[in-house]
């Protein structure tokens, strides 16, 4: 096959034809991810250490970390106010400003408790991005498409990943402080041009420009009492709730994966703290080949059944890593392998499954209420896996089993979405 023949078949694959029907703001967002996504991917393995190397003890950081969860929660809660009363376009380049931008700036300079915990609030307006960045993101686009835009979104954090290593090549030749320093300034200027792409090539969406001028008269305290008829309305909508319940479940599993996977393997199974820096890369590597590869062969199939495969891998992942024998790398390179193509069927379709069952003329507040929600009903999971993880270094992943199986019967008894053109 010549050149031209590939490039061919290039554009006739169905994520290219994707992008390709989606032009604006689906298309913009995705090509843009990546600047958020690689310098994040070389700075978040080293986050804690440049922390703990300048002086901020385990409570302190422990301290941030709570701040910043109730911060987020209370921003994600305001999010869908931001975003209906500001527009979708707006908030989401304010929360890459702030949130990122700012925040990252501060970090590049931070010495001291007081400078890292204003740096991890300002960077808890990213809460209030997301909610509008989905929006955005997703408003004008065929809903048919909606898996394929979120199996994009996948794609360029996947592929960030592989420039993970750098940072620890950078850090081995120089150090922790001043390396991070370096790449903290970079992800700020990185953001700072993420903003203005947005602001040049997205425009506001359909219902965007609705609810702003639906919202133009009307006060924030007002639109904060209107959460009381809202909150009923959804919790009343069976589809609705039982897409959040399967959201907060992954919210929680992934909390516990990424918490414990590594002093699992390492304490209790002991492998070398070497292999901790591969596993990423292989997840990214056997994600993607599903993604490009498989993923678009399943678009006949019925949205519940990969969503349903995904998590029957899940847990059996999690059974081979719980049986797995200490001194063995092959199983755990088994439960990865297993673990990533899971992560493959079951990432993009949660989150179209929510977007599928919201109501999309209360998309923004809606999807910042969920936001709050799963935040807040996971904080306390975090404990309880350490706790559990404190008994015996098992007990964490019996309990995502638990969990994963939980997900099982609740996307046994979804109704079937429909994926036609949204109106509006």
């Amino acid at each position: 096959m010549n050149m031209t023949q590939k490039l061919k078949s290039l554009r006739r694959h169905p994520l290219v034809e994707v992008l390709a029907r989606n032009q604006g703001n689906p298309r913009t967002l995705v090509l843009i991810e990546p600047l958020w996504g690689i310098p994040y991917n070389l700075i978040a393995p080293f986050a804690t250490l440049y922390m703990y190397t300048q002086g901020i003890t385990d409570v302190q950081i422990g301290l941030i970390l709570s701040v910043s969860m109730f911060v987020q929660v209370f921003f994600s809660f305001f999010g869908g106010i931001l975003t209906d009363r500001l527009g979708r376009k707006f908030t989401t380049m304010m929360g890459d400003f702030i949130g990122w931008a700012t925040a990252c700036l501060i970090w590049s300079i931070s010495n001291n408790f007081w400078l890292f915990l204003l740096a991890a609030i300002l960077n808890c307006f990213e809460q209030i991005n997301q909610t509008a960045w989905y929006c955005l993101l997703i408003e004008d686009a065929d809903q048919k498409d909606l898996v394929g835009l979120y199996t994009w979104i996948n794609i360029g954090g996947l592929v960030a990943v592989f420039f993970a290593p750098l940072s620890g090549l950078f850090i081995n030749s120089h150090s922790v402080v001043p390396v991070l320093r370096v790449l903290y300034l970079v992800f700020s200027v990185t953001m700072v041009l993420k903003t203005l792409i947005t602001f040049r090539f997205c425009r506001e969406t359909g219902q965007g420009r609705i609810r702003r001028e639906e919202t133009r008269n009307v006060s924030a305290l007002h639109m904060l009492a209107e959460y009381r008829q809202l909150i009923p309305r959804v919790l009343k909508d069976a589809g609705v709730m039982k897409a959040v319940a399967v959201s907060v479940i992954l919210y929680i599993t992934n909390l516990v994966s990424n918490s414990f996977f590594s002093l699992y393997v390492t304490q209790r199974l002991g492998l070398s703290d070497q292999y901790l820096a591969l596993f990423p890369i292989l997840n990214a590597a056997v994600m993607l080949f599903f993604m490009v590869g498989i993923q678009h062969r399943l678009n006949s199939v019925k949205f519940r059944l990969p969503l349903w495969c995904g998590l029957m891998l899940y847990a059996l992942a999690v059974v081979l890593l719980v049986l797995a024998p200490a001194g063995h790398p092959a199983f755990v390179i088994l439960y990865v392998f297993i673990w990533a193509a899971g992560s493959a069927l079951v990432n993009p379709r949660k989150d179209a499954l929510i977007q599928l069952n919201i109501n999309p003329q209360e998309r923004a507040r809606i999807n910042a209420l969920i936001m709050a929600s799963t935040i807040a009903l996971s904080s306390p999971f975090g404990y309880l896996a350490g706790w559990l993880s404190s008994r015996d270094r098992r007990l964490p992943f019996a309990f995502m089993l638990f969990l994963f199986l939980a997900a099982m019967v609740i996307v046994g008894r979804i109704q079937e979405p429909k994926l036609g053109r949204e109106e509006g």
